[in-house]
């Protein structure tokens, strides 16, 4: 059984199943807003390598989305799954024709600008000072959390070192000692106490 006990609260599902206040990501700039909030959640990515998506780095068939401009100058790959994937398909739909992007902005030319559609569903929700950025923290959070390596998680947000992931180590830990613990038991058998 999973602990949901270390879930924000904004993450606790509402009677449609999805976090409280979720209604205010479809309005102001539309449904589109929605997967913009999604996506670095579920992927870890960063704010402008989401924005940066075009319809050319979507491959539904592999289940990915490949990241051409990333801090770091390395392009890089992510899982395309889930309530992420849902969202983009649904976007990939109702795409506009006259722009490259997945989350084109109002001329089509350039990126959706989130500022006052983010600042809108934070408002609507009833959540404070969480910036846009720490959706990529939460995902790495939740990562740590399901057992993922600190390589693993690496890996997943672009990160060429394990030091910038070192502060969510204390979230695996628990999952380490189990680990550990199926290692000797399988070794050694099950031991009393």
């Amino acid at each position: 059984m999973q602990d949901t006990s270390l879930r924000p609260s904004w993450r606790r599902s509402s009677a449609a199943g999805r976090p409280p206040g979720w209604p205010g990501c479809y309005r102001r700039r539309g449904r589109r807003v929605a997967g913009a909030v999604v996506a670095p959640l579920s992927t870890g990515a960063r704010k402008s390598e989401i924005l940066g998506i075009t319809w050319s780095n979507v491959d539904f068939q592999r289940r990915m989305i490949r990241l051409l401009e990333t801090k770091n100058g390395e392009s890089r790959a992510v899982p395309l799954v889930g309530f992420a994937r849902q969202e983009i398909q649904r976007l990939a739909k109702i795409r506009r024709i006259d722009s490259p992007y997945v989350f084109p902005g109002r001329n089509g030319i350039s990126p959706v600008n989130l500022l006052e559609a983010w600042r809108y569903a934070r408002q609507r929700a009833g959540i404070k000072d969480f910036r846009f950025h720490d959706l990529r923290h939460s995902a790495a959070s939740y990562l740590a959390m399901n057992g993922a390596s600190l390589a693993e998680i690496a890996e997943v947000l672009g990160h060429k070192t394990l030091a910038m992931v070192k502060r969510y180590a204390h979230l695996s830990e628990q999952h380490t000692a189990r680990v550990v613990e199926r290692m000797n038991t399988a070794i050694f058998g099950k031991v009393a106490g």
